[in-house]
């Protein structure tokens, strides 16, 4: 079973930037369209950006031209580099795959606050 530990949330005004980080355990990582997802407060969790094992990446509306999302599948990690963000960016942040094939991990908070 693939392990995934989320990392880099924090507090941050809005306007700012974060860079999150997932690292996975385990060789089939770069098989896999690997995603990131938010759980706000009370919500369902959703997904917000997403990347294929061809590099080809999408975006849930609301964050178009402000996350970025990558991979590097030699150290089996995805990112998520977060500019301008908004209080509604707020939550905690999970990675796993577009199917959701693997546990989840810890998450990482993002409180996005003045």
């Amino acid at each position: 079973q693939v392990q995934l530990v989320e990392s880099g949330g924090g507090l941050v005004q809005p306007g700012g930037s974060l860079r999150l980080s997932c690292a996975a355990s385990g060789s089939i990582f770069r098989i896999f369209s690997m995603a990131w997802y938010r759980q706000a407060p009370g919500e369902q969790r959703v997904l917000v950006a997403s990347i294929t094992n061809g590099y080809m990446t999408n975006y849930e509306d609301s964050v178009k031209g402000r996350f970025t999302i990558s991979r590097d599948n030699a150290k089996n990690t995805v990112h998520l580099q977060m500019n301008s963000l908004k209080p509604e960016d707020t939550g905690v942040y999970y990675c796993n795959t577009i199917q959701q094939n693997w546990d989840w991990g810890q998450g990482t908070q993002v409180t996005v606050s003045s």
